[in-house]
């Protein structure tokens, strides 16, 4: 389970240099005057939602940062310049309080990458109600309650990108993280019919789907990645696809692509899938 501490909200506000993306972005128009398009990064405090944060830095992106690490998020924001916004989302009212944070640092969001999450390995039978319920609030519950107060600010604008971080784990199902596969699927699910809501509004939704990623994930779950195969992957892989699915439009994005045989196997043969993960793990 993640021990990740819980900080209060807080803003810390750093400078920077104000440069205007020249990448064509679909769904979300340059920004006018010299003013770069404004993304809010959850998560960030490290791992995947610390790459994502360096990545559209350097894409010149205007950035607000949320996370549970204060300290941690400092740091980032040094690195990829930022107004930090330090929160756990799972608290009453921290998504209203981030996102009128983020419209007041900068203006509006045309883009939101929801990359908070937490993960618990062991059997679902000792899994402790404290750990069950903490999962299911960071990896989903939290991330709908966000997107819900985001996303009325994208279509009264007319445009916008929600990329949400789900995992390989939501579409096949992995053992021994029962609630946290189930929590993805959720996500991946929500995905999808945000996606059919949202069409014709101009504001589109991603979904990356990432295998095993070289983060201190699996250290906070409880237990570390022991296999050999498929070996993790960095976290500026996962940021890289990120960026796809938001310069190139895309709808879903595996990481690595290969991974989208086993849950297309998954979804065609399952029966199949079954008995091919109960010999192979």
């Amino acid at each position: 389970m993640s021990h990740t501490s819980r900080a209060g909200a807080a803003d810390v506000s750093f400078p920077r240099k104000s440069v205007a993306p020249t990448d064509t972005v679909p769904g979300i128009p340059a920004g006018g005057t010299g003013r770069p398009r404004a993304a809010l990064v959850t998560g960030a405090s490290s791992g995947i939602g610390a790459a994502v944060a360096r990545r559209l830095g350097a894409q010149g992106w205007r950035l607000v940062l949320s996370g549970r690490d204060a300290e941690r998020l400092g740091r980032v924001a040094e690195r990829a310049p930022a107004s930090v916004f330090p929160a756990d989302l799972t608290r009453p009212g921290a998504e209203r309080r981030l996102t009128r944070f983020a419209l007041e640092r900068a203006g509006r969001v045309d883009l939101l990458v929801a990359g908070a999450g937490i993960g618990w390995a062991g059997e679902f039978t000792a899994m402790p109600p404290s750990a069950l319920d903490e999962v299911v609030e960071v990896d989903l519950l939290a991330t709908l309650r966000l997107v819900r107060q985001v996303v009325p600010h994208m279509v009264e604008a007319g445009s916008g990108r929600v990329v949400l971080v789900g995992s390989l784990a939501g579409t096949v199902a992995v053992r021994g993280e029962a609630v946290y596969s189930a929590a993805k699927a959720g996500l991946g699910a929500f995905a999808d019919a945000l996606r059919y809501e949202l069409r014709g509004s101009g504001v589109a939704v991603s979904l990356v789907l990432p295998g095993v990623v070289d983060t201190p994930f699996f250290d906070r779950r409880g237990a570390p990645y022991r296999r050999s195969w498929p070996r993790p992957v960095p976290a500026e892989r996962v940021a890289d696809a990120v960026w796809s699915a938001v310069s190139r439009g895309r709808d879903e994005v595996y990481v690595p692509g290969w991974l989208r045989l086993p849950a297309r196997v998954r979804g065609a043969a399952p029966g199949l899938y079954r008995r091919l993960a109960a010999v192979f793990g």
